[in-house]
């Protein structure tokens, strides 16, 4: 749980369950994972029309759902023209 304060503050890529894949700042969290994320939007990927942004804003994710947390380089993030980006939708985990 302390290795989650390195990144408040900071732009993350967080995975989901379900397979979304959710960009924010990172506000804040508590002592079940769960993450609250500003200025959050979902990637949606796709074969056909590339990468599209949905704006979430204030977000807030259950710890259970996230299977990853990553930091984003965000003068990386912003180099890559996410339109021409092709790729499957990540499958949901299925138990």
């Amino acid at each position: 749980m302390s290795s989650l304060q390195g990144y408040v503050d900071r732009r993350v890529l967080l995975i989901l369950q379900d397979g979304r894949a959710i960009v924010g700042v990172m506000a804040g969290f508590d002592q079940k994972s769960n993450v609250v994320l500003s200025d959050s939007k979902e990637r949606v990927y796709s074969m056909e029309e590339g990468v599209e942004e949905i704006p979430l804003g204030l977000y807030l994710v259950k710890g259970d759902m996230i299977i990853l947390i990553g930091e984003l380089d965000e003068t990386l993030d912003q180099a890559v023209d996410l339109a021409t980006i092709r790729a499957e939708p990540i499958p949901p985990i299925r138990y």
